[in-house]
C-alpha cells in the first residue's frame, strides 16, 4: 500500500493499450477491457490519483493511443465496523487483488446481528491489520456456517465487480465433495427442481413449484454398499441450501445434516454410528474455477478434505460394498 498527502491507495492496476484501443476514449477502453461500471468510473474520476495515462492524470474522455500505460488507483477502504480478531487462516491464494481461503466448518463468513466475533471477516481484518493493509472485507460469495471449503474475498471494488459478473454469467465453476445416505438413482445425473422457502419455517428451503429455478449436477465417486455414497457436485445455480435440499429431494440427504435429513436415516444403525464421527453436514467446497478479475488468467483452486470428512470417508470404506 502506498500513501500520498491526502489519501491512501491500493496498488495501481495497469493496462497496456493495444491497437484496437487506438483513438478511443479512456472510458470506452476500460469498459471494453475490464468491464468497469459507471459507478466505479465516477469514483476513479473524482479521486486525486484515480486515472492516469503514462503517469499523467487524465479524464475519462482522454483519447488513448496504442502502447499507452493506463493506470487505475482506487482509494483504500476499511471495514471499520468489523472488529479485528486473531485467527488461524488457511490461505489458498493471495495477491494484491484477491484472497482465497479454505474456510473451516463451524464459522460464518460475515458478522450478523448478535454475532460480531468469531467470523471469517474478523480473522481477515486482523490479518490485514497486522500487515499494515487497509482493505475492506468484500466476500464474493458465502458458504453455510457448517460447510467447509473455498471462499473468495475481493480486495477492491473492481475485483468484486468482475467476479460478481462472472457469477451472474455462470462462468465460475463451483465443485463440492459430499457424503450422502443411500445411493442416487443414477451414477451421474442432473437435478432440476425449483427451490423456495418452506411456509411453516422460512429459514428452511424446500422443492416447490413456485420456487426459484435451481440446477445441481452430481457424479458418484464411491459407494458404500447401498447405505452411503461419496459424490462430486457441480452447481448450475447458487440457491441457499441448494445442495442440501436437492440431495434430500432424491432420497440421499447429506450425512450429518440434521436439518434436512429424515428420521429414518438419523435413527438408523448407520446414522447412529456416523453421528459420533461428524457433527455437521459432510459438505466441502473443494474446487473453484474463474478468470482472474484483473489479469484474465484462468484460475483453478483446490482445498483438500478436512479431517472430519477424511475420518468419515475412512469409516464408510469399512462398510461391505
Amino acid at each position: 500500500m502506498e500513501q500520498n498527502n491526502s489519501a491512501e491507495y491500493y496498488a495501481p492496476i495497469e493496462i497496456i493499450a493495444n491497437a484496437s484501443d487506438e483513438g478511443r476514449n479512456l472510458r470506452d477502453v476500460l469498459r471494453k477491457r475490464i468491464g468497469i461500471s459507471r459507478r466505479l468510473m465516477v469514483r476513479l474520476k473524482t479521486s486525486e490519483e484515480g486515472l492516469s495515462v503514462n503517469g499523467q492524470k487524465v479524464w475519462p474522455n482522454h483519447k488513448v493511443s496504442e502502447g499507452d500505460v493506463i493506470s487505475l488507483r482506487m482509494e483504500a477502504e476499511s471495514s471499520e465496523t468489523i472488529l479485528p480478531q486473531p485467527m488461524e487462516l488457511d490461505i489458498v491464494f493471495e495477491d494484491s487483488h484477491l484472497l482465497v481461503l479454505n474456510k473451516p466448518a463451524g464459522i460464518i463468513v460475515h458478522p450478523t446481528t448478535g454475532h460480531y466475533l468469531n467470523t471469517l471477516a474478523n480473522g481477515v481484518m486482523h490479518y490485514w491489520q497486522e500487515r499494515g493493509e487497509r482493505i475492506r472485507f468484500r466476500p464474493v460469495h458465502r458458504l453455510d456456517e457448517h460447510t467447509s471449503g473455498l471462499v473468495v474475498i475481493a480486495k477492491h471494488p473492481l475485483a468484486q465487480l468482475q467476479l460478481s459478473a462472472q457469477m451472474m454469467e455462470g462462468t465460475v465453476t463451483k465443485e463440492y465433495r459430499t457424503f450422502v445416505y443411500g445411493r442416487p438413482p443414477e451414477n451421474e445425473g442432473e437435478i432440476n427442481a425449483p427451490i423456495g422457502r418452506q411456509t411453516e419455517d422460512p429459514h428452511r428451503r424446500v422443492v416447490r413449484e413456485d420456487g426459484a429455478p435451481s440446477q445441481t449436477f452430481y457424479k458418484v465417486a464411491e459407494t458404500y454398499s447401498d447405505q452411503a455414497s461419496a459424490l462430486e457436485i457441480r452447481l448450475g445455480t447458487g440457491r441457499t441450501h441448494q445442495i442440501r435440499v436437492h440431495m434430500t429431494s432424491i432420497g440421499c440427504p447429506i450425512i450429518g445434516d440434521s436439518y434436512y435429513t429424515e428420521e429414518k436415516w438419523t435413527t438408523s444403525s448407520i446414522g447412529t454410528k456416523l453421528s459420533a464421527i461428524i457433527d455437521r453436514q459432510a459438505l466441502h467446497a473443494a474446487r473453484l474455477g474463474f478468470r482472474h478479475p484483473v489479469t484474465g488468467e484462468e484460475m483453478k483452486l483446490e482445498a483438500t478434505l478436512p479431517v472430519d470428512m477424511l475420518r468419515l470417508q475412512q469409516e464408510l470404506r469399512t462398510i461391505d460394498r
